[in-house]
């Protein structure tokens, strides 16, 4: 599985108002310079999450995105499957956009990509932005502990 470009940027996006959660509104500058993505592409990837139910906005001087829900609250998989679509492999092995297929019912290759699928999902559907915040706390004590 890869992800694009596009469902890449919308996490760190993400990740990035998470860690800000507390704070309220980010702007976009602030969001693009951290996370070093070009502002006008994370204007239309906000824009995107926020149909997609993810972010708050406000208009203003003192506009910007919030996230409509708490960090603990949005996994990895909810964004990955909402910006870039389902997570299965193959299409006969997806939950959203089954495509049938006249092997499936014998096929090995079948088999192997639905394991694939569930190990992804497992993984993505338990961990939520709340948590990669936690991993990125332990990962800056690591850093200054080394120092």
């Amino acid at each position: 599985m890869k992800i694009s470009r596009k469902c890449e940027y919308a996490l760190r996006a993400l990740i990035d108002l998470a860690v800000h959660y507390d704070k309220g509104v980010r702007q976009i500058n602030d969001i693009s310079r951290s996370e070093a993505i070009p502002e006008k592409f994370l204007e239309q990837i906000l824009l995107q999450l926020k149909n997609y139910g993810f972010l708050n906005s406000r208009r203003g001087v003192k506009g910007g995105y919030s996230l409509n829900k708490a960090p603990q609250y949005i996994t990895i998989g909810e964004v990955v499957r909402s910006v870039d679509g389902p997570l299965a492999p193959i299409g006969c092995v997806s939950k959203t956009e089954y495509v049938s297929c006249a092997r499936e019912k014998r096929c090995g290759l079948r088999s192997v990509m639905l394991d694939v699928r569930n190990a992804i999902a497992e993984i993505l559907d338990n961990i939520t932005l709340r948590d990669v915040c936690n991993r990125i706390k332990v990962i800056n004590q690591l850093r200054r502990s080394r120092r």
